[in-house]
């Protein structure tokens, strides 16, 4: 089968597209998938990139979805011919999260889904959507489930609310959706003016431009008459958390998701404080979360924006324009 490798230290000169002995059939309890799809992230191209270390020759990329060619013995969730999306803890089915770090993640710990077929246990897979292309579901594993994570899961999102999303990355975007989907008013922030007509016509009720506006915080506390958003997925990190505070109402819910401006920094902590607000860390979700979200998917009628589409060999043109910048919502790899 052809995969996609990756040479230790990393960088996208590294990635090589290899012959690989195929898996052959699945054991008990495992299920074989033909992979269709993957989809980038920004912690895939921590990896391809070589700034977060991974083993020489690892397979990379979190995220995959295709169909069943076989079940293992006792398999009984899945058949052959169904449509399946991977997980990112494949080992966190339900309950509280029981790991800090990316030791099981595919693409990380364990070899990912650049590759053609993979065989796994049943259980790090969970259904597609149904009507959902396999580029589409590819875009669940990591940045949907963050999503949904942060606004329904931990945040309580419910109709009326009001929720700050930053920028046009993947997370952001299945936020704007999931949140207007859900009868939530939606502000959004970016440095460009054809970015901000997308977001407008996605239905954000107002979107700043964080570069023309140094306090956009403020500016979006003032467009919600002063009370605040009730939910904020902060994407950004340090240079992006004060004005987030600032967004969010008194009591307020606020996802720390991503480090996109860094992994340190000042955090105005007694703000923080005297606006009792949540501010939640988390790494995308468990199992449940991402059966619960599947079906979400399936009843608001939900699809995500897919950006450009590319072939596994041009994977490394698919990170170049994740570098860019340019990419509005989910960047594919077809398999």
């Amino acid at each position: 089968m052809k995969a996609m490798t990756l040479k230790a230290p990393g960088g996208l000169d590294k990635l090589t597209l290899t012959d690989m002995d195929d898996p052959g059939d699945p054991g008990p309890g495992e299920i074989r998938v033909r992979v269709r799809a993957s989809s980038l992230n920004f912690h895939d191209y921590g990896i391809v990139s070589g700034a977060m270390p991974s083993e020489d020759g690892r397979i990379p990329m979190s995220d995959g979805a295709g169909e069943v060619e076989a079940v293992g013995d006792g398999v009984t969730e899945f058949a052959a011919g169904d449509a399946v999306v991977s997980t990112f803890f494949p080992g966190w089915h339900d309950g509280p999260p029981p790991i800090a770090d990316f030791t099981t993640t595919p693409g990380d710990g364990i070899d990912g889904f650049a590759r053609e077929v993979v065989v796994a246990p049943a259980t790090s897979f969970t259904r597609s959507p149904i009507g959902w292309s396999h580029e589409e579901a590819a875009t669940i594993t990591t940045a949907g489930l963050t999503a949904w994570r942060a606004l329904v899961v931990d945040g309580g999102l419910k109709a009326g609310d009001d929720v700050l999303v930053l920028g046009t990355g993947g997370v952001s975007i299945y936020a704007l959706q999931i949140a207007r989907a859900m009868g939530a008013r939606v502000f959004a922030t970016t440095s460009s003016d054809q970015k901000a007509e997308r977001l407008r016509e996605l239905g954000a009720h107002a979107v700043v431009n964080y570069r023309e506006d140094e306090t956009w915080g403020e500016t979006i506390a003032g467009m919600t008459g002063g009370r605040g958003v009730d939910h904020v997925v902060e994407v950004g990190g340090p240079a992006t958390l004060a004005q987030s505070i600032s967004a969010c109402r008194i009591g307020g819910h606020m996802a720390l998701i991503g480090v996109l401006t860094g992994r340190a920094g000042e955090i105005p902590t007694a703000k923080l404080m005297a606006k009792h607000q949540v501010l939640q860390g988390l790494i995308v979700g468990s199992r449940a979360h991402q059966a619960d979200m599947v079906r979400g998917m399936e009843t608001t009628g939900l699809k995500p924006i897919l950006d450009r589409t590319f072939p596994l060999q041009d994977l490394a043109d698919a990170f170049r324009h994740e570098e860019s910048g340019a990419h509005f919502g989910k960047i594919v790899v077809q398999i």
